[in-house]
């Protein structure tokens, strides 16, 4: 979760044999499920206008005032302004929801006085790309991305998440077990994608995706945004993966830093291309893979589009929580999304059949649908277990009414309301 991980600060050059031995170190703490975190993203807009732009004053004047507040969340900015809460590690559910949530309040309440709102969208659905924030490594990232087109950009200005921060697990085997909660993540990813599924516009208009967030994620470059190979022991499976992923930049003193072309970090350490690599530099190099399952000591998943209204972020953290921390409702979760490797492939996530399904249908695909009910059931029986109060209890129970059992996913209201529109004009 934000600010667990220890990182080792040196300028020795690295080998490649202390490169793996620190991703192994660093990327999968194991033990019994304890801590939970979230990592809220939204849009920055004007409520009475919200296709226009907020410029890079506006939006620095209102993140000053931010600052001043007392929050329990680490607050920072996205390259297209975007605003993320990324809460510290808590020691339940319902601890992490009210830490949350009280952060949530004092940042809506003093951005009014902005004339500015929050919104929960896992795409813009009114504005085209942006970067405001004018800093070397967004610099780095948009000329890494603009070789391979424009999704790079999409992704860095018009992408929000719901990231779920959970332990990563026991060594020992069972529904704790690190290897069963890697596996379930991969495989109950594509049913999250689905059931939350909340970026369906573009500029205002259709994409044909329920969530075009995923399909963004699944054009960029597949070195460092796809899931690694299945099959392998995880941690074997993500050194090699970060090894051989590109570099994204080399940092230097001055900007700009050096963007690399094609070498990965195996090769720049083989080959000291520029300067040797340190251990600071394969830090730097793993916070910049972005896999939907990506480990940092816990396992973050990054798969969820951000919600709409003030509290729809907590049903995607409640169902997540329930479904890896609960003994019972994680074994039902696994049996319901097991057969879902058929479907999958061979290809890794999200670029493989499963994970396209879950991004252009939502749960209007029949067999994610049907999946999502067993595993909503699974996870409202155990919020109790948990300890969860009535209020998320509620929450989860009024989105499966409303979504789940309808086979629909926020997305759909967002394509009825656009299909209203038109049928006026």
């Amino acid at each position: 979760m934000p600010g667990t991980s220890q990182r080792m600060e040196t300028s020795e050059p690295i080998s490649e044999t202390t490169a793996e031995d620190h991703i192994q170190g660093i990327c999968f703490k194991t033990g019994p499920p304890r801590r939970i975190g979230v990592e809220l993203e939204w849009f920055l807009h004007d409520p009475h206008d919200p296709a226009r732009p907020v410029g890079p004053a506006r939006l620095g004047a209102a993140v000053a005032g931010l600052r001043d507040l007392h929050l329990h969340s680490r607050l920072t900015t996205e390259p297209g302004g975007q605003l993320e809460l990324s809460s510290l590690p808590a020691p339940s559910l319902t601890a992490c929801v009210n830490a949350a949530a009280a952060d949530l309040h004092s940042v809506r309440h003093r951005l009014r006085r902005e004339g500015l709102a929050l919104a929960g969208h896992g795409h813009d659905p009114w504005r085209r790309p942006r970067r405001l924030l004018d800093e070397p490594r967004y610099a780095a990232m948009e000329t890494y991305f603009d070789r391979s087109g424009p999704a790079g950009r999409a992704m860095m200005c018009s992408t929000a998440s719901v990231q779920v921060c959970l332990d990563s697990g026991t060594e020992e085997p069972g529904p704790f077990g690190l290897g069963r909660r890697w596996l379930l993540a991969h495989l109950l990813g594509a049913v999250l994608v689905a059931a939350f599924a909340n970026s369906p516009l573009s500029t205002g208009r259709p994409t044909g995706w329920r969530s075009t967030r995923q399909a963004v994620w699944a054009a960029l470059d597949p070195g460092r945004t796809l899931a690694p190979p299945a099959g392998t022991d995880p941690r074997t499976a993500w050194t090699a993966y970060a090894l051989d992923a590109p570099v994204l930049c080399i940092r230097g003193d001055e900007a700009p830093w050096t963007v690399p072309d094609g070498l990965t970090f195996r090769d720049w350490i083989r080959q000291g291309s520029h300067r040797r690599p340190t251990v600071a530099d394969l830090d730097y190099h793993l916070s910049t893979l972005f896999p939907p399952v990506r480990p940092r000591g816990y396992l973050e998943l990054r798969m969820i589009d951000a919600q709409p209204g003030r509290d729809g972020w907590i049903v995607p953290l409640a169902v997540a929580v329930a479904l890896f921390d609960d003994a019972a409702a994680s074994e039902v979760a696994y049996r319901a999304v097991k057969p879902l490797a058929d479907a999958a492939g061979r290809d890794p996530a999200p670029r493989n059949p499963l994970w396209r399904r879950a991004a252009r249908h939502g749960l209007a695909d029949p067999e994610l649908h049907s999946i999502a009910m067993t595993c909503f059931a699974a996870a409202r029986e155990a919020l109790p277990r948990l300890g969860a109060d009535r209020a998320v209890q509620g929450a989860v129970d009024d989105f499966t009414e409303r979504y789940v059992q309808r086979g629909r996913c926020p997305a759909d209201d967002m394509l009825d309301a656009f299909l209203r529109k038109e049928s006026r004009t």
